[in-house]
């Protein structure tokens, strides 16, 4: 079995990359470093640094790599079982040309193998998302060929990936922690889903895609920005702050409490989960800073997104949420001098105000009772 994966970055090699390698499948990675490229193409295996209280190296093999704007992409789409990416929410779009023309070409190729698609981002239904992007670069009357033949397989994702640490001399290396956790849609893949161990297949996706965002990702956004408030610069300094550490887990149960409501998530079991993600924040090998997981404040304060999506479904079952509006507080207080985003939204505050830019970014109500709560936390945050 072939797969083409897009994304040779940390999470890439360090997450997906690996699962796939680890169950026999040739993998094929498409990125555009090629510094990148060339090690993979010259060793083709690579060092995953697993850290915990039982670390460990372990040997990735049977990888090589092409340029994802070469023809190679598309003539592996054309032939490849499997399709998935880890590059990031803002690059699914820009990859989906790309992956019309292989589609076409294994359509005129008469290859009628079953090809299954997964995003594996950061977001919800990310697949989705990459679907739409695909069929709008794909002339019509390809599209029932894709309907019958290609799976998008929708997926969620969890593992915390940080940066390669300062200092080190190979491209390739990749820092990992031990806990990892894929979870797939079964009922979208054309053909036998692959048997890959590390990935899990459900019929209940949103349920697991609601538990992530409202859990990790809602944790690990509201102790980077109450730590950078503080001072603190990594992960673990934050979480192991008792005031920061506070308001995380009472964000966390807050936002708990929609997920036991709207899927019946088990509250013992649940609470069980959010202690085991505070285990994973304050784990001393991983040195992740609180600049980079804040980054992007515009998507992390958008609609769908780890804060203000967990608040609104607080506001829906009338649940309590004073810990999620001081998270969304420090949040509106971001600065990185390194991120675009972070550029965008100070300015879009200074111009509008932060009950306007609040409103514009998350879609609340400028005027509603939640925004002028959380402004007032914001001010005061000052």
């Amino acid at each position: 079995m072939k797969a083409l994966h897009f994304g040779a970055g940390n999470i890439g090699r360090g997450f997906i990359g690996k699962l796939l390698a680890d169950a026999g499948i040739e993998v094929v990675f498409a990125d555009v470093n090629q510094v990148v490229l060339d090690a993979l193409n010259a060793r083709h295996e690579y060092e995953v640094h697993v850290v915990g209280e039982q670390s460990r190296i372990e040997i990735v093999r049977n990888v090589s790599a092409v340029h994802s704007g070469s023809p190679d992409v598309t003539a592996l789409i054309a032939t490849v079982d499997l399709v998935t990416t880890a590059i990031g929410p803002q690059i699914l779009e820009r990859i989906a040309a790309g992956v019309a023309k292989g589609l076409i070409q294994r359509h005129d190729a008469g290859n009628a193998r079953p090809l299954n698609i997964i995003a594996c981002e950061n977001m919800v239904r990310g697949t989705s998302q990459l679907k739409q992007h695909v069929l709008n670069a794909l002339p019509e009357q390809y599209h029932d060929w894709v309907a019958q033949n290609v799976g998008f397989v929708d997926s969620a994702v969890d593992r915390i990936v940080p940066p390669a640490q300062a200092g080190s001399q190979d491209p390739l290396a990749v820092t990992v922690e031990t806990f990892s956790e894929w979870i797939v849609d079964k009922t979208q893949f054309k053909g036998e889903p692959p048997a890959i161990a590390g990935m899990e297949l459900t019929d209940n996706l949103m349920a697991f895609v609601e538990r992530k965002l409202f859990t990790l990702n809602t944790g690990h956004a509201i102790t980077a920005y109450l730590g950078q408030q503080a001072g603190h610069k990594t992960i673990r300094d934050a979480i192991l702050d008792p005031a920061i550490r506070q308001v995380v887990k009472g964000a966390m149960e807050e936002s708990g409490a929609v997920l036991i409501n709207r899927y019946g998530f088990d509250p013992e079991k649940h609470a069980a989960y959010i202690n085991k993600i505070l285990q994973r924040f304050e784990n001393p090998y991983l040195h992740d800073d609180v600049e980079r997981v804040g980054r992007q404040p515009l998507r992390k304060l958008s609609a769908g997104d780890r804060l203000i999506k967990p608040l609104r479904g607080t506001l829906e079952y009338g649940l309590r949420h004073d810990n999620l509006m001081k998270g969304i507080a420090a949040a509106m207080h971001y600065h990185s001098e390194q991120d675009p985003q972070a550029q965008e939204w100070a300015a879009l505050l200074e111009k509008s105000g932060p009950e306007a830019a609040l409103a514009q970014v998350s879609g609340l109500e400028k005027d509603s009772e939640v925004v002028e709560q959380v402004v007032t936390i914001y001010n005061a945050m000052q």
